[in-house]
């Protein structure tokens, strides 16, 4: 698989990787025979990045990956596991974001994943304040420092943050939503990191699945599936869920996507190349429930970039049913 620079933190990354919050939770069940084999698809297809967060299953995606990663070696796999913190504060507010918190968060990440130092801590979407605090990057580089992590990004809800970000000098890496749903980061975002160093990582890249094309009016979810409970953001925001597109606009404009799948592709795999062939994006994270999905999702490097008028007709599809509903507001 193709490899790429994981924005400043001197790692070189497959451009596909795995996320793994469905591996913890909100993805209906996924047993932990399946979660391993999950991972080891995905690793044995050329995945060299993975992505968890301590409150994904309130820490079982991150015992996972630990165990999985000890299996294959350890340091010595060649894996980036990158996790999160922030979500676990009660209540979710800006204050919560001290020093002495991110150290308790740190301790149980590192226990969870059996490493003495992280690759990649990411803070967890926070409260768009966090980002404009001294305080916070302060203490990012405290972290680093004391040699509990070896680099830190953040993950991002809007535009805005991420340029508030980006702006930072050790910032290593900015997560986002970016899919042919959601176009917004390539006006500003994408051309900000390039010029910064800084790693872009895609994620949400299939809407929620809405972009493999497989669903319709009558597609139902389990109860304790995000894609069930978080349609309107009771849960959080409601762009993770489906990119904030209503369920059954998204499902019309996938119609429209998939029609444009070439020969010998999935329609995932065409809108996981869209994403690849933007300028900036290190490495995007598509989800996996089985191995079957992990390898198809890994599969998506070996497609071809996709042509001019490919491009055109992704915008236009999302010019005409997607823009209105999600564009200003993130």
């Amino acid at each position: 698989m193709q490899t790429r620079a994981l924005g400043r933190t001197g790692r070189q990354v497959g451009v596909v990787g795995l996320g793994c919050w469905q591996l913890g939770a909100d993805w209906g069940e996924v047993g932990e025979d399946t979660a391993l084999e999950v991972l080891s698809a995905a690793v044995d297809s050329g995945v060299t990045f993975l992505d968890t967060a301590d409150v994904y299953g309130d820490g079982r995606s991150e015992r996972l990956v630990g165990k999985f990663v000890a299996s294959r070696g350890g340091a010595a796999s060649g894996l980036t596991v990158a996790t999160k913190m922030g979500r676990r504060a009660d209540p979710h507010v800006a204050d919560a974001y001290t020093l002495d918190a991110f150290r308790a968060w740190n301790d149980r990440s590192r226990e969870n994943l059996g490493v003495d130092t992280l690759d990649l801590v990411q803070l967890h979407c926070p409260p768009t304040e966090v980002y404009s605090r001294e305080s916070t990057w302060d203490a990012l580089d405290t972290l680093v420092d004391e040699g509990r992590v070896a680099a830190y990004g953040v993950s991002v809800e809007t535009v805005d943050e991420a340029l508030t970000a980006i702006a930072r000098p050790h910032v290593a890496t900015v997560q986002i939503i970016l899919n042919a749903f959601r176009r917004k980061p390539l006006e500003q975002v994408l051309p900000a990191a390039v010029e910064a160093g800084v790693g872009i990582i895609a994620r949400v890249p299939l809407a929620s699945g809405l972009l493999s094309g497989k669903y319709d009016a009558t597609t139902t979810f389990a109860e304790n599936d995000h894609r069930s409970f978080n349609r309107h953001g009771e849960a959080f925001d409601v762009g993770e869920t489906f990119s904030g597109v209503p369920y059954e606009v998204g499902v019309e404009a996938a119609r429209e996507v998939a029609a444009l799948t070439p020969a010998g592709a999935t329609t995932a795999q065409l809108a996981l190349r869209w994403i690849i062939d933007q300028p900036g994006v290190s490495v995007v994270i598509p989800g996996a429930r089985n191995p079957q999905q992990a390898r198809g999702n890994a599969g998506a490097a070996d497609l071809a970039p996709l042509t001019p008028e490919l491009q055109e007709r992704f915008a236009a599809i999302y010019d005409e049913r997607i823009r209105a509903h999600v564009h200003d507001r993130w």
